[in-house]
C-alpha cells in the first residue's frame, strides 16, 4: 500500500478550470502495489474491476479508466483486457498536465476476497464464470475456438507450468515429470510465462489444452483462461495449504474446472535438507507459522523450497487426470 499514491478529495466551492471536459463517468484506480506479479494483476486489479463495473454500471453504460501510476508496458501487456471494459483511452494522472472533468467518478475498486466474484453480492448474479467469458471476449475477440476450426491431435494436451531456478518451488525433476506424462498418454507443452509473454499467445494455449498442471504459483493464475470442465492439478508445497486453497483451488471450483490437488510430502521438499525432517516448519508448518504470515516465513516456504515429486505416487494422480482429460474431449467432440 506505501507504494500507491493518494488522492485527495476537496469540497469547494469554486469549480477547476475545465481543460478536458468528458460526457462520460469515471472509474479511477491504481495500478502501483503489486503490479507486475501476474496473480496480483489479476486478484487486486481486473477481477476487481470487472466487479466494481457491473455494480455500478450494471445496464452496460459507457465510462472511462482513470489508472494511477500505470506503466506503459503495464498498459501494453494488457491493452486487449483494458480495450473490453472501456473502448476509450485511458487515462494515466501521472501524464497528464491539463486538469480533466468528468459527470462523476467511481474511486476505488470493489473486491469480493481472494480470487472471487460472489453472485449474492452481484446485481446480475454474476459469477467467476462470466469473468471467464469477458476474458475470452478479449482474447479470443469473438471467433471460434481454434479447436472447433482446427481440430486438435487426438491426444489430450497438458500444460505443464514451470518456474524458473531464482524464484522457488522449482520442479527439480521436471523433466522426469513430462516423461511420466507422456508415458501416461498426454501431449505434453512446457509453458514458463514471463512478463513479456503476450496475453493472447498465452490465452490461445491454455485455452485450448485438456488439462494444467503447476506448483502454486502467480502462473497458475492462467487457470482463469481453462475452459469449464478441463483439469487443473495444483501441487501443494510444505506450508501454502492455506494459499493454495484461497489463490486457486477456490477459484478452480467456482468455473467448473476438474480440481485435482497433489500435496507434497516432507521427502519431496527441498526444505528437510537445510532444516531436516523433525523440524516444526516442515512437520507442522500450521503451528509454526501461527496466525503471522510474514515476509520471513513467506520467504522459507514460497522462495526457499523447491519439489522434487515423488513419480510413483504421482503417477496416480496423473492418471486421474487423464481420464478426465478423456471424458471432457469425449463430451466436447473432441477425438
Amino acid at each position: 500500500m506505501a507504494g500507491i499514491q493518494e488522492f485527495t478529495l476537496i469540497s469547494n466551492s469554486k469549480s477547476p478550470l475545465c481543460q478536458a471536459q468528458h460526457k462520460l463517468p469515471a472509474i479511477v484506480f491504481s495500478a502501483a502495489g503489486y503490479t507486475g506479479n501476474f496473480f496480483h494483476d489479476f486478484n487486486d486489479g481486473f477481477i476487481p474491476l470487472f466487479i466494481t463495473v457491473n455494480s455500478v454500471f450494471p445496464d452496460n453504460q459507457d465510462f472511462i479508466l482513470v489508472i494511477s501510476q500505470a506503466q506503459n508496458w503495464w498498459i501494453s501487456k494488457y491493452g486487449d483486457l483494458l480495450h473490453t471494459y472501456s473502448k476509450h483511452p485511458v487515462i494515466i494522472p501521472e501524464n497528464e498536465t491539463s486538469t480533466h472533468c468528468f459527470p462523476s467518478a467511481t474511486l476505488g475498486l470493489i473486491s469480493h476476497g481472494f480470487m472471487t466474484i460472489d453472485p449474492k453480492l452481484m446485481p446480475n448474479s454474476q459469477a467467476l464464470t462470466h469473468f471467464h467469458a469477458f476474458l475470452d471476449k478479449a482474447y479470443n475477440h469473438g471467433q471460434n475456438h481454434p479447436w472447433k476450426s482446427n481440430p486438435p491431435k487426438p491426444r489430450a494436451r497438458l500444460v505443464l507450468a514451470t518456474r524458473n531456478g531464482g524464484v522457488g518451488r522449482v520442479i527439480s525433476n521436471q523433466n522426469e515429470v513430462k516423461h511420466l506424462a507422456e508415458e501416461i498418454g498426454f501431449d505434453v507443452i512446457i509453458f514458463e510465462p514471463i512478463p513479456q509473454t503476450p496475453l493472447q499467445q498465452a490465452y490461445a494455449l491454455i485455452n485450448s489444452s485438456h488439462a494444467m498442471v503447476g506448483v502454486h504459483g502467480a502462473g497458475l493464475t492462467h487457470s482463469l483462461f481453462l475452459r469449464p470442465g478441463v483439469v487443473f492439478m495444483q501441487v501443494v508445497p510444505i506450508g501454502a495449504d492455506w494459499l493454495a486453497e484461497v489463490c486457486f483451488a477456490n477459484s478452480a471450483r467456482a468455473m467448473g474446472l476438474e480440481y485435482l490437488e497433489y500435496r507434497i510430502g516432507a521427502e519431496e521438499s527441498s526444505l528437510i535438507d537445510k532444516y531436516g525432517k523433525n523440524s516444526l516448519l516442515i512437520k507442522d508448518p500450521a503451528t509454526f507459522r501461527g496466525q503471522n504470515w510474514s515476509s520471513a516465513i513467506m520467504d522459507i516456504y514460497l522462495k526457499e523450497q523447491n519439489v522434487k515429486i515423488d513419480l510413483i505416487r504421482f503417477r496416480e494422480y496423473l492418471k486421474e487426470a487423464y481420464k478426465k482429460a478423456k471424458e471432457f474431449m469425449e463430451k466436447e467432440g473432441v477425438r
